[in-house]
């Protein structure tokens, strides 16, 4: 009887070894996709050029009470940097506004203001709570099409896959212009959310928050609060 339970174990044992080891390729194959699936999409501001998108859409990232953090400046540089440059007359600043006491994109738009770009060429996404509802509400709320879309390499490559994936034609241009805190951090969580987005993709869940359509031709001052 010992000897049969001992056997049992040994088996099951076996078996849920077996089951996780297919699990852990399974989400590495996941991962792995996702990030390759459209990195051909990066692009240099050059190629950039010759698009024609209908706005350059700029990611939110942490902010200070001084204004936006390293990783968030450089995005409205590169941003600000390709709407000087005549790649789209448009920018669309996407972040995390949930609360009055913080707000990404208020700091974004006054940011790029500083920086020559008149207020209303500047649209704010109040609601761009994650990158799915940031690509979600670029399609759906400010009715874009093609975009080019700014951030560090290591979050282009979900960003693109999300985007491409809920039917928006985008490419993106990465914005890494230094090296920043916490960079292995960062890049640890970026796995786990490029799997998690996989399933969010496929089921294709409303965002947080949708709202009327904004035309993204139209005027941004319009998403001024």
């Amino acid at each position: 009887m010992e000897r049969a339970r001992r056997k049992t174990m040994k088996s099951l044992l076996i078996l849920l070894t077996i089951a996780a080891l297919l699990a852990i390729i399974a989400l590495a194959a996941i991962h792995a996709y996702v990030k390759n699936a459209y990195r051909n999409r990066i692009i240099t501001p050059d190629q950039a050029m010759e698009l024609n998108p209908d706005c350059i859409l700029i990611l939110g990232a942490r902010v200070w009470d001084t204004g936006p953090g390293p990783m968030l400046a450089d995005r409205l540089l590169q941003g600000i940097e390709l709407y000087k440059a005549g790649v789209s007359d448009r920018l669309l600043v996407s972040g995390d506004h949930g609360t009055k006491e913080y707000d990404e994109v208020n700091a974004m738009k006054n940011y790029a203001i500083e920086h020559g770009v008149p207020s209303e060429h500047i649209f704010m996404d109040h609601a761009g709570f994650s990158t799915y509802d940031s690509m979600y509400r670029a399609r759906d709320v400010f009715q874009v099409k093609k975009v080019i879309i700014v951030t560090q390499e290591f979050h282009l490559y979900r960003s693109l896959y999300i985007a491409n994936k809920l039917g928006l034609d985008a490419y993106g241009v990465a914005s890494d212009l230094r090296p920043y805190a916490r960079q292995e951090y960062v890049e640890i969580r970026e796995v786990l959310a490029r799997i998690k987005d996989f399933f969010k993709v496929a089921i294709q869940p409303e965002p947080t928050y949708l709202g009327d359509p904004i035309p993204i031709d139209g005027n941004g001052d319009a998403t001024n609060d």
